[in-house]
């Protein structure tokens, strides 16, 4: 009986001693930014800091096996960027490029695309539109093409998920 009522004050104490208030202070966001989308729900290609996509993706969804494959055929296709913070009240302009070191895709003659694309204002989404062009069925394999996230002057992109790899299969 008397280890009983040792074992329980040593109990109590030790419950008391785990459990802790957590303050809860929220989360505040230093400035917007911009991401790939793609980027965020696709996992990083081997020895890369970005993933390579093989086929068309949903927005907010990870690339699966029942997605069509990105080929020459494809046409238009388009990626989401995410506004990373707060909606703004005006329509605001976002510049990419072609990253040129792991393009093989050349443009005019495997793709073609802008540079820029808009976040809508009152919106937190915007879309890249990349025209696959038909240069002919070719044995020399896929092309890729990757593109970089340049962002805005007051809407820099997020580091780990400025950049998408598109690979474009040529058969």
């Amino acid at each position: 009986m008397k280890y009983i009522k040792y074992y329980t004050i040593v109990l109590a104490l030790l419950v008391a001693g785990l459990s802790s208030c957590i303050k809860d202070e929220p989360i505040v966001l230093q400035g917007s930014s911009v991401e790939f989308d793609a980027a965020t729900y696709n996992v990083n290609a081997a020895g890369l800091t970005y993933p390579i996509i093989t086929r068309l993706v949903r927005y907010g969804e990870a690339s699966n096996n029942a997605d069509p494959l990105l080929t020459r055929l494809s046409g238009l296709v388009k990626f989401r960027i995410n506004l990373v913070g707060p909606q703004r009240s005006t329509a605001t302009t976002v510049t990419y490029q072609v990253v040129a070191t792991g393009t093989t895709a050349v443009s005019g003659t495997h793709f073609t695309t802008t540079g820029t694309t808009t976040i809508p204002a009152n919106s937190s989404f915007g879309e890249v539109e990349i025209q696959i062009l038909n240069a002919g069925a070719s044995t020399a394999g896929p092309r890729d093409l990757i593109l970089e996230l340049i962002g805005a002057t007051d809407l820099p992109p997020v580091e780990n998920e400025k950049r998408l790899g598109v690979r474009i299969a040529q058969n």
